[in-house]
């Protein structure tokens, strides 16, 4: 096995050369820091609070926010620094510090699919009221519990998922939320959306398992090399194509990663800026006035489109709470098209009277992101159902109106990525040591070949990639650590029994365990605030 203790600096190219990298790395921390707080400075200075509670609260939010991707760097990335660690072909603190780096490029050029998807898992009217102390107890709730299941996961060495926390998290905080309110119509969880998010957290496993697994065979039976199958020899690196093949799998995995997992991170950020700020936050100010005219334009069309639908039934007085009501029960009545028509009109008329998004006062500018974010949820839900069967054309119509919506309302600055980043990137280099023993000495009776680690990292890479491209939130640690076993498995090196019982129950508990755990909390948030 290999030694992965840090021993003391030496004088050699190696130290220099790592040496060299923390400084880079360093500079890259500090600079991002300073970014962050420049503009977070910007967007806050024209606003003023008489109250220094709500700037308190978004300091503890936001530390809880990114103390939870602190938490996941160093818990989910430890799985994609094992395979080099554990086939020589980098050093622990050149691999750790390479694969920070590339986390933080990867939450940089995500995409915010994945951020806004885990969202839509939350009871709408504690999105809608996020600044309320409902709104708080739900972020701090459901972080806080995320954050100690992973810790004590992390202190048992077992690879378990910070996705997979976070969404037993959301899930809790919605049944607690429908609990406390009983039958006065408040919603709980979108079950329909858990299902989805629940397949992609499900099949990872198993595709991880799988296809490594098949992977690894057909390596064999194609590339007849025995150095690729062998085991590392002392410290020895591997031959060079294969080391730099397993340096880019483990560069592919922790860019994946960074891109998949940083966002989990992100969208609830931006719900505690709505909730605080919404004045800076709860509509993108990026918008230029030619796109809004665009907007308008599409709104404008998408009204006229549902109105044909309305079965010449008018509007109801309370149009928003008519489409809450339909996003809450999925049940469409004769006045949900009327009103949702009625809504995307009135969201067209309060930001063409100011002529474009960063325009609209303060005193309006959470209330028109709210009917924006009604009306795009229930357009989202009846696309979905196919209920009521939109013709082609006007679903394109209406579904355009959606897209334009969401621009306007599901955006992240970039400064709350860089944030995001520094904070994952600084959590990969803190505690890995624990997770990397696992998945390189425990999962295996053998260890682990320079085929097994470049197959675990290919299929994880790709598995991880593919989630982010359609917005959903897979395990970086449940599919790594399943396709580790199954090269194991393929290779016929035999598995630890133990530790993948260990394994499975952690798989099995985290649900439960942090639904029970984030739940509880919320109660006593609720309570407290």
């Amino acid at each position: 096995m290999p030694d992965i203790s840090v021993s003391p600096p030496r004088d050699t190219a190696q130290s220099r050369q790592r040496n060299a990298g923390i400084l880079a790395f360093a500079v890259i921390m500090v600079a991002g820091v300073v970014y962050v707080a420049m503009h977070l400075s910007d967007d806050l200075a024209p606003i003023h609070q008489s109250s220094v509670v709500p700037w308190f609260l978004l300091g503890i939010a936001l530390v809880i926010a990114l103390g939870f991707e602190f938490v996941n760097g160093f818990h989910d990335t430890a799985n994609a620094v094992a395979t080099v660690i554990y086939t020589n072909s980098l050093s622990p603190n050149l691999a750790v510090l390479w694969s920070g780096t590339w986390n933080f490029l990867g939450v940089l050029m995500s995409t915010g699919a994945v951020a806004f998807g885990i969202l839509q898992l939350l009871p709408v009217e504690l999105i809608l009221q996020v600044g309320s102390s409902a709104g708080f107890a739900m972020v701090f709730a459901l972080l806080i519990a995320a954050i100690i299941w992973n810790l004590g996961t992390w202190y048992l060495g077992l690879p378990s998922s910070s996705s997979h926390t976070l969404i037993g998290s959301i899930i809790g905080v919605g049944i607690m939320n429908q609990l406390m309110h009983g039958t006065s119509g408040t919603s709980g969880v979108d079950w329909s959306q858990a299902a989805g998010v629940g397949k992609a957290l499900l099949f990872s496993p198993v595709v991880g398992f799988f296809a490594s697994a098949l992977l690894l065979l057909a390596l064999k039976f194609i590339v007849r090399v025995p150095a690729l199958y062998a085991s590392p020899k002392g410290k020895e690196p591997p031959p060079f194509w294969i080391r730099a093949l397993l340096i880019l799998t483990c560069t592919g995995v922790s860019f994946a990663h960074g891109s998949n997992d940083g966002q989990k991170g992100m969208g609830l950020i931006m719900l505690i800026l709505i909730g605080v700020v919404p004045t800076a936050y709860a509509l993108n100010k990026a918008v230029t006035p030619a796109e809004t005219q665009t907007f308008l334009a599409v709104t404008q069309q998408a009204s006229r489109t549902l109105d044909k639908y309305a079965g010449g039934v008018a509007a109801p007085a309370d149009s928003r709470g008519e489409v809450e009501r339909y996003i809450r029960t999925r049940a469409l009545t004769p006045d949900t098209i009327p009103a949702l028509s009625a809504l995307a009109s009135q969201v067209g008329e309060q930001v063409g009277s100011y002529g474009s998004m960063s325009a609209v006062p303060q005193s309006l500018v959470d209330n028109v992101r709210n009917n924006m974010y009604v009306t795009s949820e229930a357009i989202r839900l009846m696309i979905k159902a196919k209920h009521p069967a939109f013709a082609p054309a006007d679903a394109k119509a209406i579904e355009n109106f959606r897209t334009q919506t969401d621009h306007a309302t599901k955006f992240i600055p970039t400064w709350v990525k860089v944030a995001v980043a520094i904070a994952l990137g600084l959590g990969t280099m803190v505690g890995w040591k624990r997770i990397v023993v696992t998945v390189g000495e425990r999962i295996g009776k053998q260890h682990l070949s320079y085929g097994q680690g470049a197959c675990a990292e290919l299929v994880a890479m790709a598995t991880i990639g593919a989630a982010d491209v359609y917005g959903l939130p897979v395990s970086t640690t449940h599919v790594l650590s399943s396709g580790v076993a199954g090269t194991m498995a393929a290779n016929g090196s035999g598995l630890q029994m133990s530790t993948v019982r260990s394994l499975v129950l952690a798989w099995v508990l985290t649900l439960p365990v942090s639904i029970a755990l984030a739940g509880l909390l919320y109660w006593v948030f609720r309570h407290v605030l």
